[in-house]
């Protein structure tokens, strides 16, 4: 073929950027943005035959077909902007200043910038030329396509193994899970995201995404990918550990590697670990030639991130328009984008400076990890990490390197303080991160400093592009925005998140309202995309709440958190603890025989609780349905120590007892738990009933609390322990039974229909315009009309109500995601390790393992390993 010269106009520069990517979107958005005078034309050259796309949301695309491109796309509508798609670069000179393409075409440049990305590692192992990447639309659709073709063909899940425990490797895992695969993960490391995370978190993290089916494989590596005889499929993988597994499809996930093997055919230097080396101007050795992006080597390292991209693409862009700007750093704050994860790092979160303090809270039993590194004196936040609870990552990001004006274990959301926001934050913080937004251009955004005022989240996103990136910052925009919109006596949105335009009451009444029994026809009807981490757990409580139907039936088990899906408390060792109901705390002596019979037969740990009752600890995921049918069959049923929900009733012994009782403290409250039981709503509830005034029960630190008089009982609500307590307010005084519950169901029913996500009824109360005084006008004087058709609702609840253990030992089905590893069904997980303290069995420590006085489950004493 005669290769064609592109003539270019002598009037105008001529700048070709290789590569299709988010960076070299990035780069063609600013020059069209800046460049005014149109003195730049920008030639864009893309392997892919999509438009530039978000590769942050790639996992998303594993829920279904969605639109990634990256806004703005009129971008590719200018004259001066054009993308040839579907074209590859085939050699660059650097002297003559051309790109030849594959077609044959040469293309003449002044300006030549590379942002070739990085391809994804396969290493070199027996079997190799038949496992996946994990890279590119096409990559992903086809993927999709071989669980679905794998699946119909062998009648039964597909087998995914993914091998990388990073970022990439989780949300690949985390979708092929949600597609229906049985699916694992292998990372070298000796627990996930080694390389963002310290072991504690890493440990925390592994606990949750083991609770979500993902088997993992921690501590080896793929040494080969098994095949069939023929060759032509995968069977399985065997690990540097030596041990097999069987598996239909192996993704490799292991990190990236730049494509700069363009640039080293020009003669342009490269790093010492691959990737073309730049300056903080962001140019090569070649003259008048950038790198930016995945491709870019900075201090020797090249970055997958997409807010050091995004930097690069901006310096670049400055420069090629006579600017000075410069690219200094890398940011490396990561946040986990999947569902029922919540993950975040940044900073110096291993805590690598000199003399650092790490400030750690730990709570195995709700599955949380938080970590802030300050300085010695505790004063610069220098970094943190965030596992199970990444809500103050938003608000503390923008403060790294700034003095805390409170103790650091304030900003932790375990401390139960909100993390500063709004007015607390200077306008100089870095609100978005990937986009490089301050805090201060958020603000003027919303006022219309620079053009028309962004008032909604949407605007203010798509005029400010915070947010529009990882999504990570959203939580603070909108902060920002509702504490600006609020000074200016604007009303401010409830929106439920940007997947849902509704508060969580008018959801709540709209599902009920038109009868909606699942996720995909709620957000088909009322909401955009796939849904996020905010809004699947409130449809799925909103579900639960309306429907009789069992919570993880009608694909609504992966909109349930870890705790809810086993229907048991993951505990910090990855075994779970299992809590039957005693209604009231009362129970036989037959009863607690066969309690104790469980907890010798399973070794399990037992602890009686502060709601009266008891706690069996050290449970196996495989082990639960066995436990729960020997308890299922003595009368027992779930406590749903798990769920938004009831927990218990407590209660003193009443007049059946005590000689100061003036009521049958014992009887009502197992009248109210056998009633409230399985009743989910925005947040966990708890009940008290004391037998008198001396308050025995502490039933005015519970959301319902009930106190026997000479003449009835008092009804107290709103009050709740934890890190905000509060005690209940009188609703209403000397009720009869009948009159005492009916109140009841109409404060609950009211609550779940009209409280925020994860709003305590305390809180709830704090926000309701007139507080007690509107609560008791609902309640007790139907003020609202309401209150008939509030009791309706309780009366289907207890109507419809079914033990969710019972229900689940009666499917096999359901009874399918009780296995510890899903390709060996009969296997115990190895990993759990006991020790024994005061004639029970605890976890074991990792000092205790290393020294071998731990035991296994099994028996096997863990053997001394000697120090080398």
């Amino acid at each position: 073929m005669t290769p064609t010269t592109y003539e270019p106009d002598p009037q105008v520069r001529e700048v070709v950027v290789l590569g299709g990517g988010p960076a070299a979107h990035r780069l063609a958005d600013a020059l069209h943005a800046r460049d005014s005078e149109r003195t730049l034309r920008v030639r864009v050259i893309s392997e892919e035959q999509h438009l530039p796309y978000d590769r942050v949301a790639l996992s998303t695309r594993l829920d279904g077909p969605v639109d990634l491109t990256l806004a703005p796309s009129g971008v590719w509508d200018s004259d001066h902007v054009v993308l040839h798609r579907e074209t590859r670069a085939d050699a660059v000179d650097t002297a003559a200043r051309t790109v030849t393409t594959a077609s044959g075409e040469v293309l003449r440049y002044d300006a030549l910038v590379f942002a070739t990305g990085s391809s994804a590692p396969v290493p070199d192992i027996p079997g190799s030329h038949l496992a996946r990447v994990y890279r590119t639309i096409d990559d992903v659709d086809r993927l999709v396509a071989d669980v679905e073709r794998i699946s119909a063909q062998h009648g039964r899940p597909a087998r995914v193994l993914v091998a990388g425990g990073g970022l990439l490797g989780l949300e690949a895992a985390g979708g092929f899970a949600r597609l229906g695969a049985e699916t694992a993960i292998v990372h070298s490391g000796s627990w996930l995201m080694s390389a963002q995370l310290d072991e504690g978190a890493g440990q925390a993290l592994g606990r949750i995404i083991a609770g979500q089916g993902i088997t993992l494989h921690l501590g080896t590596r793929p040494r080969a990918v098994l095949t069939s005889d023929d060759g032509a499929s995968v069977i399985g993988v065997k690990f540097s550990n030596g041990q097999s597994v069987p598996t239909d499809i192996v993704v490799f996930a292991i990190g990236i590697r730049p494509r700069d093997e363009l640039a080293a055919s020009a003669g342009i230097t490269l790093g010492a670990r691959g990737g073309i080396a730049i300056g903080t101007d962001c140019a090569t050795s070649a003259e008048s030639v950038w790198a930016i992006g995945e491709v870019a080597s900075f201090g020797g390292v090249c970055t997958g991130l997409v807010a050091p991209a995004n930097a690069m693409a901006e310096v670049v862009a400055d420069r090629l328009l006579g600017g000075a700007a410069e690219f200094t750093s890398v940011d490396d704050a990561t946040k986990l984008k999947l569902s029922g994860v919540d993950v975040a790092s940044f900073g110096d979160a291993l805590a690598t400076t000199e003399n650092a303090l790490e400030i750690v809270y730990a709570d195995p039993a709700r599955g949380l990890y938080q970590k802030i590194v300050t300085t010695n004196d505790a004063k610069t936040l220098l970094g943190g990490i965030f596992v199970g609870d990444a809500s103050p990552y938003a608000s503390l990001r923008p403060l790294l390197g700034s003095v805390l004006a409170n103790e650091p274990a304030a900003y932790l959301s375990a401390a139960g303080v909100d993390a500063p926001a709004g007015d607390d934050l200077p306008d100089t913080a870095l609100a978005c991160s990937c986009n490089n937004v301050s805090v201060g251009q958020v603000r003027d955004a919303v006022h219309g400093v620079n053009g028309e005022a962004c008032t909604t989240l949407p605007d203010l996103k798509a005029c400010s592009r915070a947010g529009t990136q990882c999504g990570s910052c959203v939580p603070l925009v909108k902060k920002i925005l509702e504490t600006e919109l609020t000074k200016s006596g604007v009303a401010i949105s409830r929106a439920l998140c940007e997947h849902f335009a509704l508060s969580r009451q008018e959801l709540f009444e709209s599902v009920r309202v038109l009868e909606l029994r699942s996720f995909d026809e709620i957000v088909s009807r009322f909401g955009t995309g796939r849904g996020c981490d905010v809004c699947k757990p409130v449809v799925a409580s909103i579900l639960a709440s309306q429907t009789d139907g069992h919570i993880l039936d009608s694909g609504r088990g992966t909109l349930q958190d870890t705790n809810d899906r086993a229907m048991a408390n993951m505990q910090k060792d990855g075994s779970y603890s299992v809590v039957p109901r005693i209604p009231g705390g009362e129970i036989t002596p037959q009863k607690l025989a066969v309690i104790a019979q469980v907890a010798t037969d399973f070794g399990l740990y037992t602890k009686i609780t502060g709601g009266q009752r008891i706690d069996l600890f050290g449970a196996r995921l495989d082990q639960l349905p066995e436990i729960w049918r020997i308890l299922v069959d003595a009368g027992f049923e779930s406590g749903q120590a798990y769920g938004k929900a009831l927990r218990n009733v407590k209660s003193c012994v009443g007049s059946t007892w005590c000689r100061f009782g003036v009521q049958d403290s014992v009887s009502m409250a197992i009248r109210l738990e056998l009633r409230f039981r399985g009743l989910r709503a925005p947040h966990k509830f708890k009940f008290g009933v004391s037998g008198c005034a001396r308050e025995c029960a502490e039933a005015r630190g519970k959301d319902i609390g009930v106190i026997a008089t000479d003449g009835g009982w008092n009804l107290y609500v709103g009050g709740n322990g934890g890190f905000q307590p509060s005690h209940g307010q009188l609703l209403a005084s000397d009720l009869d039974d009948e009159t005492l519950i009916r109140y009841i169901d109409r404060y609950m029913m009211y609550y779940i229909r009209t409280a925020d996500r994860l709003q305590r009824t305390a809180r709830w109360m704090e926000d309701l315009d007139g507080g007690i005084d509107h609560v008791r006008a609902v309640v007790v004087e139907d003020s609202l009309g309401l209150a008939e058709e509030l009791e309706q609702a309780m009366a289907a609840h207890v109507d419809n109500y079914e033990d969710e253990w019972a229900a689940t030992l009666a499917d096999p089905e359901r009874l399918k995601k009780f296995r510890s590893f899903v390709n060996a069904p009969d296997s115990a997980d190895p990993s759990l390790a006991r020790v024994e303290e005061r004639g029970q069995l605890r976890p074991a420590t990792q000092e205790e393992r290393k020294s071998g006085k731990a035991i296994l489950l099994s028996g096997t004493t863990i053997p001394v390993r000697s120090e080398t």
